[in-house]
């Protein structure tokens, strides 16, 4: 092996060797155990979220396939239709072009090109996160075979009258003229005004004052609503309001919708522009005046003075002639939330349209009685309430988007407007007599989260009857966002429910986002983007915040973000490998809570990997080419051999039960603590003693050895499905001394724990040995002794099993905690003046005469306790005074409120310290 370890030198290695031997493929005997990738945007390249999501799934799935389970990771992308769509155009617009220049069929075509030399990005970057996905089996939403699932599940929908087109209120994007849904929508907090307007009662007798924050929609309001026992207005109901500027009468209503206290207790109702007055205008049976083109400009509804113009001139324009006719009240400041389109940044409007949607209430009923009766489980629980929540009160699904890329809808419609759905045109022809008849398909396609709900079965196949399909659905869990539980897992069960008659999955291990570490999403505006890869590979500095202000169309936003990135990481970042990465993200994976990223977590798991690569090397050293007992020889376990094998059944009985049950993080730190504690840094020290005494005998040592490799080759197994690249590079040289056959580490079983090997005699007698060495090296540090002087060491008030541990274990002791004697003093005697610790009740006791200047130590000290208590009353004086506490930031008190715990418990140990050695 390499005196260093180099993930680089291996990670890339490994993956090509695994995905070209077809070790991805399903082929255990077992019970099939499968996921579907929640299939990532063609246009998309890999995030921390991704990151987080496959390092998640990859540990199941390489668990469940070494546990012999017929496992099969399905992959594959989604079309994103407004995501591609957009990055195409904009390639067009560089030529000076558009997609109208090219037409539809081109322009598709274009697409299909550009997935083709493009498209692939984010599958090769999973692949350096280690995902063994089954490549061989690689889908996309828009592959032949997947249109025609798509195609089929809309032509059986709309047979049974589950689809429809209407005309309702959506979502839409006035720049990229589709309607879009709630996820695609980016509510934020805008500073913006209300304004309160005079309406006129039609009789002349008064007026009542509205307010709203969009006067423009003012022109589509077809009533005013008033709370129905609001005193102030319940004699109103039923009178009529000559509406300002568009010269009609609306009426005035009530309805239980209006808050009495907010405002004026009255509100405009515009059942064509608000999703709440469009539930209002239904009630009433209101009419929908629709003001707005595709463009959000004014349309031919309004007033022709209004006709034309952009919805915030119009505004200005209104609130103007508002002013002018002596009907403006009052402007005031108001913060409010604005919907904004994620791909195009402008304001969504809702807005009146025809659409396609499907009825859900029929299909709802069988998702909710699957959670309900079991058949599906959240992880956590507690997310089945937020799945509840939404499917009780479920709307009507918009399906249909106003783009070129997708799935488009399978309708056509005859000259009078007539509309035929079929699997094509010719089935529409021969179904319904139409001949020669010119027809003309819908121009819309399918929102892509219609393709995404039957992706667990028609990834395996569906609506052909496949043994894929037989085998492997439902899959047995989908790893998900909790923020997406809406949009794409409820219409999952519903739909899977519907066409196939079963789940799709048996289990929703919903996780959280993956945030900065101060808690914060995310974002390119914010400046705290990390790129997975870049943890991997390294990145410098200038690369780095090059690549975070790119783009940025604000100077000063581009230089408030390259001065938080190099105060951030001065040195840009190193390169911690894929292993370190994965256990970091699975060490924060606490259930349900979303994720800090902790730069110190990833650093710390790159030195256990280093920690990991420097054992196997020494357990190589001393093994190779050496007798390991699996000859026939004879073999003795030493206590350490002996407790370590115990030890091993509980790490591997810890991290199977935590894995069972989705607790990633406490499986990573069982394995980590077995790994670091227990091996590496207590059975490696205490195989030495064995392996280089002359006391020791051949039997003993190839016990030893034995020992040795066997554990290693084991701890490597339970921790491949975290870290699979240094597990398997390792394991390919311990195997064999191990005496284990086989091409790939990822296709060996799990290791199960063996009740039989556990020993818990063992396990004590270990457990003192560690108690008395660490007393011993907390006095050496306490006392500043250095490292390698022997010390005598007398032990006190033990008992007869400290007798029997001493006598069994003193070789031991006497190595690893460096003693040149060690006592049991009887219980009338006494040692010399010493530093003490406990283990239990025994007391170990170090004498002091000659080890240190006790003199030169009570000064050295006594300036040290000086200088923290000055920190403790600074600081103390510092937090206790208003014009810091109350005015500066949280975070920055909380840091010195940090500063002050430290600082007091250094001084305590610092003054305990003190009168020990005054004693001595």
């Amino acid at each position: 092996m390499d005196k260093t370890y180099q993930p680089d030198a291996i990670e890339q290695r490994w993956y090509q060797r695994w995905e070209q031997a077809g070790y991805f493929a399903p082929q255990g005997e077992g019970e099939p155990y499968s996921i579907m990738v929640p299939p990532p945007n063609v246009t998309g390249s890999l995030h921390m979220g991704h990151g987080f999501n496959n390092a998640v799934m990859d540990t199941l799935i390489r668990y469940r396939r070494m546990q012999g389970r017929n496992t099969l990771w399905q992959p594959g992308t989604d079309h994103a239709g407004i995501a591609t769509q957009m990055v195409v155009e904009r390639r067009l617009a560089a030529e000076g072009k558009t997609r109208h220049d090219l037409g539809r069929d081109a322009f598709i075509e274009k697409i299909w090109e550009w997935k083709a030399e493009s498209g692939g990005t984010i599958t090769g970057q999973m692949r350096r996160l280690g995902s063994s996905l089954d490549w061989s089996r690689e889908r996309f939403t828009m592959d032949e075979q997947l249109s025609r699932a798509v195609q089929e599940a809309f032509v059986r929908l709309h047979e049974e009258g589950l689809i429809y087109r209407g005309k309702r209120l959506v979502n839409w994007d006035p720049t990229l003229h589709t309607a879009i849904s709630d996820l695609e929508v980016e509510s934020q907090e805008e500073q913006g005004h209300m304004w309160h307007f005079r309406y006129p009662l039609a009789d002349g007798s008064g007026h009542l004052v509205v307010a709203t924050t969009r006067p423009e929609t003012m022109l589509g309001d077809t009533a005013v609503a008033v709370h129905p026992e609001d005193p102030r207005y319940r004699d109103m109901i039923g009178k009529m309001i000559r509406l300002p500027l568009a010269d009609r009468e609306i009426p005035i209503i009530g309805d239980d919708y209006v808050d009495p206290d907010f405002g004026s207790g009255c509100v405009k109702i515009t059942p064509a522009h608000d999703f709440n007055d469009y539930d209002v205008g239904k009630r009433h049976n209101l009419p929908m005046i629709n003001l707005f083109t595709i463009d959000a400009a004014m349309n031919d509804e309004v007033p022709e003075a209004y006709r034309g113009m952009d919805r915030y001139v119009a505004r200005k324009q209104i609130v103007s002639d508002l002013d002018a006719l002596g009907l403006l009240e009052k402007v005031v400041d108001h913060k409010l939330m604005v919907p904004r389109g994620d791909r195009s940044g402008v304001v969504i409007e809702p807005y009146l349209t025809d659409q396609w949607f499907v009825a859900v209430e029929t299909l709802a009923k069988p998702a909710i009685d699957a959670v309900e009766n079991g058949s599906i489980q959240f992880v956590p629980k507690q997310y089945e309430n937020m799945y509840f929540s939404w499917m009780r009160d479920l709307q009507d699904w918009c399906i249909s988007r106003q783009l070129w890329w997708g799935h488009r809808i399978p309708a056509w419609y005859d000259e009078a407007g007539q509309v035929y759905v079929g699997r094509s045109e010719a089935e529409v022809r021969a179904k319904h007599g139409l001949g020669d008849a010119p027809l003309r398909q819908d121009d819309d396609v399918l929102d892509t989260w219609f393709s995404s709900a039957l992706w667990t079965f028609s990834t395996l196949g569906w609506p052909d009857d496949t043994p894929e399909l037989n085998t492997f659905h439902p899959s047995s869990v989908l790893v998900t966002g909790f923020d997406i539980i809406f949009f794409w897992v409820a219409r999952m069960i519903m739909m899977t429910l519907k066409f196939t008659g079963e789940v799709p999955f048996k289990t929703v291990y919903v996780h959280g986002l993956v945030r900065d570490a101060e808690g914060n999403k995310m974002s390119k505006s914010k400046g705290n983007v990390l790129d997975p890869l870049d943890l991997i590979d390294g990145i410098s500095l200038d690369d780095l915040v090059a690549k975070r202000t790119s783009g940025l169309m604000q100077p000063q936003m581009a230089a408030r973000i390259d001065k938080q990135t190099r105060k951030e990481f001065p040195d840009g970042i190193a390169a911690y490998g894929t292993d370190a990465l994965r256990f970091t993200f699975l060490s924060l994976a606490a259930t349900g809570r979303d994720i800090k990223w902790d730069m110190g977590r990833i650093e710390g798991f790159r030195n256990f990997c280093n920690k990991i690569w420097n054992a196997a090397r020494y357990v190589l050293m001393n093994t190779e080419g050496q007798d390991c007992g699996l000859d026939g020889g004879e073999v003795e376990l030493s206590l350490s051999d002996r407790w370590i094998i115990s030890a091993l059944q509980r790490a591997e009985q810890e991290v199977s039960e935590a894995l069972d049950s989705f607790r990633f993080d406490q499986a990573s730190y069982a394995a980590y603590e077995f790994i670091w504690n227990e091996y590496c840094d207590w059975y490696l020290e205490l195989s030495k003693p064995v392996l280089y005494g002359d006391q020791y005998s051949e039997a003993r040592k190839r016990g030893t050895r034995r020992t040795l490799v066997r554990v290693l080759e084991a701890l490597l197994r339970m921790a491949h499905p975290f870290m699979p690249f240094i597990t398997e590079e390792i394991w390919q040289r311990v195997a064999p001394l191990a005496g284990v056959q086989g091409d790939s580490i990822m296709l060996q079983p799990y290791p199960a724990a063996n009740t039989a090997k556990l020993d818990a005699q063992a396990e004590q007698d270990i457990q003192w040995i560690k108690d008395v060495i660490t007393a011993v090296r907390n006095i050496r540090g306490e006392m500043r002794i250095a490292p390698g002087k022997e010390l005598d060491v007398f032990l006190h008030n033990g008992d007869d099993e400290d007798r029997r541990r001493l006598e069994e274990n003193r070789a031991f002791l006497s190595k690893l905690a460096r003693l040149s004697s060690i006592t049991l003093l009887g219980a009338d005697e006494s040692a010399p003046p010493s530093a003490t610790q406990l283990v239990g009740r025994m007391e170990i006791l170090v004498p002091m005469a000659g080890l240190i200047d006790k003199d030169a130590e009570i000064e050295r000290l006594s300036r040290e306790i000086d200088k923290l208590r000055k920190e403790v009353s600074r600081c103390d004086q510092k937090l206790k005074n208003p014009g810091f506490a109350d005015k500066a930031p949280a975070d920055v008190v909380a840091r010195e409120q940090a500063k002050l715990d430290e600082f007091r418990s250094s001084l305590a140990r610092l003054e305990e310290q003190l009168e020990k050695i005054k004693y001595l």
